[in-house]
């Protein structure tokens, strides 16, 4: 994948989350010669910052095989330390080209966080990374609004908080997009 540029990258992700809404999945780099040829190290192509939600998986979602996306999954697909760092090094260090948060509809975590109350300390915690997108959606905004906004400042998130994404992003190595996947067709429409 060393030949992989910011659009092609894109492009990819969009022709392989076509393949899947239209029920025509490749099933591609997903045996044991993928594997093998993945043990001197990976390459990956695009990095996804997604909810941990079952029904979101960007591997089948953009029909990927092994070694294609460096996925990382948080309730909420929000930009904690530990989400960044992650991002981090596969920007540094893996050669990915491509940054996707990856927001969906009607988000547990998000509806939570819309919901409020008290969730023990450890969600507490996490749903307040979700405040700020309730926030800045306005009062009486819907869920799907809400998730839509927490992608944008997640965007915004990871560069801030990040000399190395928002180095990377700045000299135009890598790319940032903010995306949504919706539940009924697994169409995932572009934000920006």
């Amino acid at each position: 994948m060393s030949d992989m540029t910011i659009e092609k990258s894109i492009e990819k992700l969009r022709d392989g989350n076509a393949r899947f809404v239209a029920d025509h999945l490749d099933g591609k780099l997903q045996d044991s010669a993928r594997r093998v040829s993945l043990i001197g190290g990976q390459k990956p192509y695009a990095i996804i910052l997604s909810c941990a939600d079952s029904r979101v998986v960007p591997e089948l979602a953009f029909d990927t095989g092994l070694g294609e996306l460096f996925v990382v999954r948080v309730a909420g697909n929000v930009a904690n330390s530990s989400s960044i760092a992650s991002i981090e090094y596969a920007v540094a260090h893996v050669g990915s080209k491509l940054i996707v948060v990856l927001g969906h509809e009607s988000c547990g975590a998000v509806t939570a966080a819309v919901a409020g109350g008290d969730n023990g300390y450890n969600l507490n915690h996490l749903l307040a990374h979700i405040a700020p997108a309730i926030s800045a959606s306005g009062e009486g905004a819907g869920v799907n609004e809400v998730v839509k906004k927490n992608v944008e400042l997640t965007i915004n998130e990871l560069k801030s908080r990040s000399q190395i994404i928002r180095t990377a992003i700045e000299s135009g190595d890598v790319g940032i997009r903010g995306a949504y996947y919706n539940l009924n067709t697994g169409k995932v429409d572009y934000l920006d």
